[in-house]
């Protein structure tokens, strides 16, 4: 009697399973099937997507060997950099801007340079690293330019000054600079004060922090 009981089951089981597959097994092969293709797919963009990281690698590398090389043009330097910029995969489209910027401002095309800056530090699909990076080097490079606003380079800069910021030390030092262009002669000289005497600060920052400090009659 067990026997036959487990022959029955076995066959009712069997005949669900038939009008299972009567009744979905279209659904399950199509699923089956858009799975295989996505995966397909991935793959097929996987593929590319490192391929446009390959490519746009080579040609910062590139870029960067004739900048550095000895009589560069480094305005033309600059140019290419910013069109890798605009053109290039992955983080070398955020590295690609920022060199721009760097040799622009060296080239003494400030005002481009200062929009590459921005145009970084607001950009979400950046790593906040680099955005904050982008925000200081804007504020810094900012300083002596005829229409800046001290109050926005302010309000710009404080947040880069928190604790835990990996550029806190350097954005202290120019919220100093900020300060002091603001007339605060007395706040940046407290300011580059506290930073002299910050132990978790870089040496170079602290030193120079003094010896500004010294200057303005600490």
């Amino acid at each position: 009697m067990p026997d036959i009981f487990d022959e029955v089951e076995e066959d009712l089981r069997a005949e669900r399973a038939a009008q299972f597959w009567k009744r979905y097994g279209g659904v399950v092969a199509g699923a089956a099937l858009l799975a295989v293709l996505g995966a397909g797919a991935w793959q097929g963009w996987a593929w590319y997507h490192q391929r446009q990281v390959t490519a746009a690698a080579a040609a910062y590398l590139a870029a960067d060997r004739d900048a550095s090389a000895p009589g560069a043009d480094l305005k033309a330097a600059g140019e290419r950099f910013a069109e890798l910029g605009r053109d290039s995969a992955g983080g070398y489209r955020t590295l690609a801007r920022l060199r721009a910027a760097a040799l622009k401002a060296e080239t003494g095309d400030r005002d481009a340079a200062l929009a590459l800056w921005d145009q970084v530090a607001r950009d979400s699909e950046v790593d906040s690293l680099y955005r904050d990076l982008a925000a200081l080097l804007f504020v810094l490079h900012s300083l002596d330019a005829p229409n800046a606003d001290p109050a926005q380079l302010a309000a710009r800069v404080a947040p880069l000054t928190e604790p835990g910021n990996p550029w806190r030390a350097s954005a202290q030092e120019v919220a100093a600079l900020v300060a002091l262009k603001r007339g605060e002669r007395e706040e940046a000289r407290r300011m580059l004060q506290a930073l002299a005497q910050d132990v978790t600060a870089p040496q170079g920052v602290r030193g120079r922090a003094g010896r500004i400090a010294a200057e303005l009659g600490g």
